[in-house]
């Protein structure tokens, strides 16, 4: 490797593209095929829907607490290593999904997952900054997130035809040969690299406490546990008062004093809560209430994603001439409305007349929102900080998500339902979806109040734009 960077034309740099481009389809797909999978798990499982809150909330619940530490880890002990280890992990940890004898089992393996997604992660654009020279740095980037799109896009589909062809264990055991592939061209093409600026010890007391505090609230949401609620809400304060004393903390508390990336990270805490609580409960919903099969939930949302494919760039570089402000107030309100036309789906629903123009109007409102939400938080700091603050960014929407899967069945009276009765499920997920509408209009509300400034960076979101999480990779240094 030359001091300024690896050609992307060479062989090599596409090699580079091809490892980061396939180990971030491990997440990708996961995030997608385990949903499609969820009805089918609790059949096979005799899991009712508390167990599959915890197949999807154990998994978030380690990703979100760990994946800042993951990016520290990278830039200390050098960036190809910890993503080889996250891969490894990765793949072991599906292993232990794939043959799981019960939903605990099962859980505890999702829990071991989401560490080694914590490692994966945040390498994968981080490689790509450290690697490429800075000229064919914007290519590699497009490249990675078009395939990327790409691989957002066949999930649901690889998922569903999965499940109905082969069962849903495969779901998981697809991870290891992908896994392999990964690791041997990580091993073989791509260079060490470390932040030369990362100093200081790493901030493990604030590692700990933030994962106490989010497993705490997170069983007290699920579990209906008030003295773990009360406890989690304790661990969080000790968080914040951690991060305040901290030399070099996970969360500096600095990145708050701009007004923009605090209320960008409110919006992005609401937004992401909804989204959160509708993938979850929707390819329920169409499988458990429709019954529809794995594959006709996975193509029924694919529209979702199309629309974020072609639409999100564009909505990036329009947020870029006429500021964030717009877009992410109007993309929530229009999410909200096509969760309202979601309350037509229940037993006896068609396709063309109830689900299609729910999930199109769903789906236009995230490809209005979701580029401009991280051009907001990138261009409210500094560039040396782009890389921490895309970090917290993404923490923060993992957070709300994992909050709301554990909180919403709860509120919606459907929590430890099982499949004897889908007309009463029905009923909870049209309330969780008044819910989430209520919590995206909150979200446009904080963004017209709260968001200025002309958005110069709003184009910066790669055109997948996955809804599981803001598209930037978290880092601790300038490698944005």
């Amino acid at each position: 490797m030359t001091a300024e960077g690896i050609a992307l034309s060479s062989a090599r740099g596409r090699w580079i593209v091809a490892a980061t481009v396939l180990g971030s389809a491990l997440a990708m797909l996961d995030a997608t095929v385990v949903n499609i999978a969820l009805p089918a798990i609790g059949r096979d499982l005799g899991s009712g829907v508390t167990g599959l809150q915890w197949t999807l909330s154990g998994y978030t619940l380690t990703l979100a607490s760990l994946i800042l530490l993951g990016g520290s880890l990278g830039d200390r002990l050098g960036r190809r290593r910890v993503f080889v280890w996250g891969t490894v992990w990765f793949a072991a940890a599906s292993v232990l999904c794939g043959l799981a004898p019960s939903i605990e089992v099962l859980i505890a393996a999702r829990l071991l997952q989401g560490v080694g997604a914590a490692l994966l992660t945040p390498g994968s654009l981080a490689l790509i900054s450290a690697s490429i020279k800075a000229e064919d740095r914007g290519a590699a980037i497009g490249l990675w997130s078009g395939l990327g799109g790409v691989a957002s896009a066949v999930g649901p589909l690889l998922g569903g035809w999965l499940v109905d062809a082969v069962g849903w264990r495969s779901v998981f055991l697809i991870n290891i040969p992908l896994a392999v592939v990964v690791v041997w061209v990580a091993a073989k093409h791509v260079p060490e690299s470390r932040d030369p600026h990362a100093s200081g010890r790493l901030d493990v007391p604030g590692a700990v406490t933030v994962a106490a505090a989010l497993g705490l609230l997170t069983y007290g949401l699920i579990e209906s546990h008030t003295l773990a609620l009360a406890l989690g809400v304790v661990a969080a304060g000790v968080f914040v008062m951690i991060e305040r004393r901290s030399h070099d903390p996970l969360v500096p508390p600095s990145l708050f004093a701009s007004r923009v990336f605090l209320a960008a990270n409110l919006v992005t805490f609401a937004v992401y809560a909804a989204l959160g609580g509708v993938f979850f409960l929707l390819v329920l919903q169409l499988q458990f209430a429709v019954g529809y099969s794995p594959i006709a939930a996975g193509v029924a949302t694919l529209p979702i994603t199309a629309l974020m494919l072609v639409l999100s760039a564009r909505a990036g570089r329009i947020a870029g001439r006429i500021g964030p402000r717009i877009p992410m107030t109007v993309g929530p309100l229009l999410s909200a409305l096509g969760l309202l036309l979601m309350l037509r789906i229940g037993p006896g629903s068609t396709y063309a007349t109830d689900i299609l123009p729910a999930v199109l109007v769903f789906g236009l409102g995230l490809s209005a929102l979701v580029a401009p939400l991280t051009g907001a938080v990138l261009g409210a700091v500094s560039t040396d900080r782009a890389g921490i603050a895309s970090g917290v960014n993404n923490a923060v929407a993992r957070t709300s998500q994992l909050l709301a899967v554990a909180a919403l069945p709860a509120l919606a009276g459907i929590a430890g339902s099982d499949y004897s009765a889908p007309e009463a499920f029905s009923d909870g997920f049209h309330t969780a979806m008044l819910i989430c509408a209520g919590l995206l209009v909150i979200g446009a509300a904080i963004a017209a109040a709260l968001i200025r400034g002309t958005g110069e960076q709003a184009s910066n979101c790669p055109p997948h734009c996955d809804v599981g999480s803001p598209p930037m990779t978290p880092r601790r240094r300038d490698q944005a």
